[in-house]
């Protein structure tokens, strides 16, 4: 059986070990506590424009994330934030790049299970990736749930939380949608399979409240003030799947496409709204005022 081809599809940089490799260097052995039990947390920020929009704010969720799972950070924030501005000048032309920040446990403690704080591992990976916010999805109400925090660790962002992602995708795409919406343990809407997700009745944008069980997203909170800065009422609230189809608008808020329209839920078409491209003006609009 001829081997799997682990060349990555577009141009990338990974910081390892004190240099910047390139392509998709070898970096988890089949010993490491990473390969067999899960110990990985990461994070997602985007440069486009000549501008890393809450970068920041990205560097310290990884570090939140990484002692949210016992691992122990070895880069400050500012220390990440600044290898990131290190590794972008390895790029040389103007296509958006994806900032990954990661960590994860070579070893575990005496019982195996938990991992060593002390064996903890750091990996800066940027890679080229269009954004693609102008392309509206379609969802569909699936039949998974998203756990409460009793039951995984919903206030990391770490890789174990992404498998029930993934088969909440491919179930809904076996019915023709593109992505899911994912209610949590009591039935309630959440977000989707990956991203949060923002619904308009009555020119209110709104969106569901916090509740431990899905990562409230960086980028939502910064629409939500925008949005209030602006002089829009947006909300955070208990919603149900009946408020979402009873909805005049949604759309999703996310790092890797900042706003994306949604067309249509199940049985119910929507129309690309006004609030979505307002988002998304106030977004690109404050970008380019504050973070060049």
């Amino acid at each position: 059986m001829a081997a799997i081809d682990t060349t990555p599809a577009f141009e990338t940089w990974t910081y390892v070990d004190g240099e910047w490799l390139p392509g998709n260097p070898p970096l988890i052995g089949p010993t490491s506590h990473a390969m067999w039990l899960g110990s990985t947390v990461f994070d997602g920020a985007r440069y486009f424009e000549g501008m890393a929009p809450d970068l920041d704010e990205h560097c310290k969720r990884i570090n939140r994330s990484a002692r949210a799972l016992g691992l122990r950070p070895t880069k400050t924030s500012e220390e990440i934030e600044a290898l990131v501005w290190e590794g972008l000048k390895n790029f040389k032309g103007a296509e958006a790049v994806y900032i990954k920040p990661m960590y994860w446990a070579e070893h575990g403690l005496d019982g195996l299970v938990p991992a060593d704080p002390a064996s903890t591992r750091f990996a800066l990976c940027l890679f080229e990736t269009p954004m693609r916010s102008t392309v509206p999805v379609r969802l569909t109400v699936s039949p998974y749930r998203r756990p409460s925090p009793e039951v995984a660790m919903t206030h990391a962002k770490t890789g174990s939380l992404y498998p029930n992602s993934g088969r909440m995708m491919l179930e809904a795409r076996a019915r023709g949608f593109d992505n899911a919406l994912a209610l949590d343990m009591l039935g309630n809407v959440a977000e989707t399979a990956s991203a949060n997700i923002f619904m308009v009745k009555d020119g209110i944008p709104m969106t569901p409240a916090d509740n431990g069980c899905f990562l409230a997203g960086i980028t939502r909170k910064r629409i939500l003030k925008l949005f209030r800065d602006n002089g829009i009422a947006a909300k955070e609230k208990t919603l149900t799947v009946k408020n979402f189809l009873e909805a005049d608008e949604l759309f999703l808020t996310g790092n890797y496409n900042k706003v994306v329209p949604v067309i249509k839920l199940d049985d119910r078409d929507f129309e690309p709204g006004p609030m979505a491209k307002q988002a998304m003006t106030l977004y690109m609009d404050w970008a380019r005022s504050t973070c060049k």
